[in-house]
């Protein structure tokens, strides 16, 4: 039954809007009118459904409808308070996931402040973007700037056979030499800067990407302090 009544809603919404001409029906405009009529086809046929299947169940409908309710109040109150939710969101994600760029606060004066958790291997290592793409990088303060494992350059757009290898580093493996290169965007959370110089390792020089002074010289300061380093823009 409650399909065909959800059948005519529609068929009748059809038939005004055909015949409509002066492109208002029931004080609505044509597009909100036709949205509506199908909103109310669907709650009629969905509606119906739903008392079939509760049929000599009132309890079970009351309490299922009491529980959706709850749960799109619930979304709506957290849309609503989405800007003052985020904060808090992101510092749970960077405790959960140490490396993700906690934004600690940005104040009057546009300085925003970024924490990074420590790896439980000691390490501080930054979810960064590069050229648009996440990569993963090692905080080292020691070296004079970003450096790039080949596998990382190419994911940031970056062609690597044509590259000249001359330039002298010394990593973990030892001696070897990099190319010079140029990055478009280098970003950690809201701290982006543009026009960074970073290097790319050899293959095999590198087991991970580091971070280093290129991009951090760049910001208003950056301090490590027990199990978090502060980046501030």
């Amino acid at each position: 039954m409650t399909t065909w009544i959800a059948l005519f809603i529609l068929a009748l919404a059809a038939m005004l809007l055909v015949s409509n001409e002066s492109g208002m029906i029931a004080g609505l405009d044509s597009t909100t009118f036709g949205y509506l009529a199908m909103c109310l086809a669907l709650v009629v046929f969905v509606g119906g459904g739903l008392l079939g299947s509760y049929r000599g169940r009132v309890g079970s409908m009351v309490r299922d409808a009491v529980t959706w309710l709850a749960l799109g109040l619930g979304l709506v109150t957290i849309y609503a308070y989405k800007e003052e939710l985020m904060p808090i969101a992101a510092r749970v994600v960077g405790e959960l996931l140490p490396g993700t760029a906690m934004t600690v606060e940005e104040s009057t004066g546009g300085v925003t402040e970024v924490r990074i958790r420590k790896r439980l291997d000691g390490h501080f290592t930054a979810i960064t973007e590069v050229n648009g793409k996440s990569i993963s990088m090692i905080v080292d303060t020691g070296a004079s700037t970003i450096v790039l494992t080949p596998e990382d350059a190419k994911k940031a757009g970056i062609d690597v056979s044509g590259l000249t290898y001359r330039v002298p580093v010394i990593t973990a493996n030892g001696r070897t030499v990099a190319a010079r290169v140029r990055l478009d965007k280098v970003g950690i959370g809201p701290l982006d800067r543009q026009k960074v110089d970073a290097l790319v390792a050899q293959p095999g020089a590198l087991t991970q990407s580091l971070l280093g002074m290129s991009f951090l010289s760049r910001l208003r300061s950056y301090e490590f302090s027990g199990d978090f380093l502060t980046l501030r823009g």
